[in-house]
């Protein structure tokens, strides 16, 4: 096969066939790929999204309906799983196309940044705005904004956000003067919102104003059929760009790919190929070429089968019976805040846990950064001004 042509930073995607398995006459699966993908090797985008598991087919149909909308959509899915790959797929095939695609991560800027990044400031606005700038609104004008981590807006924004989508007008920072915008808003996100909601930390009049559009990205894990021709793409792309002949996966590499549980997702399946392809003897990767993460944090220590394979009841490990018999002693203590209790410990523990890292600890427990800036606050560890 020869080598693919090389992207611009003006191409938004784009469409190719890539064998599923080594076989002449097997099936093709789409490919999508992110626009200057080799500038992204410490990323932890993924880069490549196939549509090849049952699965990711019934992902495809359903971006294939809606995408021609202008309806806003909340994109749900962990890190690496691709959530930008579709949303630029949402934006392609939309009527917005000629128009721009715009990135931003939400959880990229601080507080005091965000809104002026978002929605523009003028000149002396504030210390350090030496000219007027417009916000990504504005550079989207016509196309399609996508907001990544959008559980980590602050409420302050989050006001400003739902106002601009109920009056398609966006107000600089230090401007009491509206501008007319025509964006369409593709969030993402991997944490669950509704939760955020109910704590208070995400507005549930957004969050419904965003979720007109549900798509739910499954982890790779969920969708074995995806991971072979996602793995022969990467092995394609890495060997060209390596100067390397025609690589094979020996079949031992394939089972012990097809049996990982995948933590990292699509960006975890890439990098385990690029180390594999610096490592391997005579053009063939067997499995000990394949250094796989030991990593399994809570849901993503699963199978890729598709279904959860958790314990039943009575099967539990011994962390897991260490736990229910702790609870079952707080219980009958009677408490009268049982529950703040129970919640303070486990974000102290897990706070310490990840070394005093609010980001990794949001990770851990699979909720927003503010929220856990908002319980340590609460319980003490940080201070409001930190």
């Amino acid at each position: 096969m020869g080598p693919r042509p090389h992207l611009s930073e003006t191409d938004v995607l784009f469409l190719n066939e890539q064998p599923a398995l080594p076989p002449a006459g097997t099936p093709a699966s789409p490919l999508i790929t992110l626009p200057n993908s080799r500038a992204l090797a410490t990323s932890i985008r993924a880069t490549a999204q196939v549509f090849e598991d049952p699965q990711s087919l019934a992902l495809l149909a359903r971006i294939q309906q809606v995408a021609p909308s202008d309806a806003n959509v909340l994109i749900i899915g962990e890190t690496g799983t691709g959530k930008e790959l579709i949303a630029r797929h949402v934006h392609a095939l939309s009527q917005r196309s000629n128009h721009p695609f715009v990135a931003v991560n939400c959880g990229a800027f601080s507080e005091s940044l965000v809104e002026s990044e978002l929605f523009g400031h003028e000149k002396g606005a504030f210390t350090g705005a030496f000219a007027t700038k417009p916000g990504w609104f504005e550079a989207a004008n016509g196309g399609t904004v996508f907001l990544d981590e959008i559980g980590d807006l602050p409420l302050s924004v989050q006001v400003k956000l739902l106002r601009i989508l109920q009056e398609r007008e966006v107000v600089r920072l230090g401007s009491r003067k509206p501008i007319p915008i025509d964006v369409r808003v593709v969030a993402a996100t991997n944490v669950r919102l509704e939760e955020a909601v109910a704590a208070g930390h995400f507005r549930e009049d957004l969050f419904y104003r965003l979720r007109v559009v549900h798509l739910a990205l499954p982890p790779l894990r969920d969708r074995p059929g995806d991971i072979i021709p996602l793995a022969h793409h990467f092995i394609d792309e890495y060997r060209n760009r390596l100067g390397y002949d025609d690589i094979r996966l020996h079949p031992e590499a394939v089972r012990k790919l097809l049996c990982h549980p995948w933590p990292g997702n699509i960006r975890e399946l890439e990098n385990a190929i690029h180390h594999a392809l610096l490592i391997n003897k005579n053009n063939i990767v067997d499995a000990d070429d394949l250094h796989l993460s030991s990593l399994h944090i809570g849901r993503n220590a699963t199978r890729p089968t598709g279904r959860s394979e958790t314990a039943p009841p009575g099967e539990t490990t011994d962390a897991r019976q260490a736990l229910y018999d702790a609870l079952l002693t707080l219980f009958e203590g009677h408490s009268e805040h049982l529950y703040d209790d129970i919640e303070e410990s486990v974000v102290r523990a897990a706070y310490h846990y990840c070394h005093r890292n609010q980001v990794q600890t949001a990770k851990l427990l699979g909720i927003s950064r503010n929220i856990i800036r908002a319980r340590l606050i609460k319980i003490g560890e940080i201070s409001a001004l930190k």
